[in-house]
């Protein structure tokens, strides 16, 4: 579970890695099924557990069919 919640939309979303160069490939298959799996990131504001609003750097995993998965905050911005 989360220790967060994303308020609003995702911007500046890059694609970090595609295909073999996502290292985590096989557990996301076997959780969430076969597809094309991107690891991707974007800045968006967040509400932390302490109800704390601020901007962040989020990763997640994505593929086409399955969605956004495994949200997870890399850095805080403000």
């Amino acid at each position: 579970m989360p220790n967060f919640e994303i308020i609003g939309e995702i911007r500046n979303i890059e694609t970090i890695a595609t295909g073999k160069g996502v290292h985590i490939r096989r557990y996301l298959e076997r959780i969430y099924g076969k597809g094309r799996w991107r690891k991707m990131k974007g800045i968006a504001t967040v509400q932390l557990a302490d109800s704390t609003v601020t901007e962040a750097e989020l990763h997640w995993f994505e593929a086409h069919g399955i969605g956004r998965k495994d949200f997870k905050i890399k850095r805080l911005i403000r």
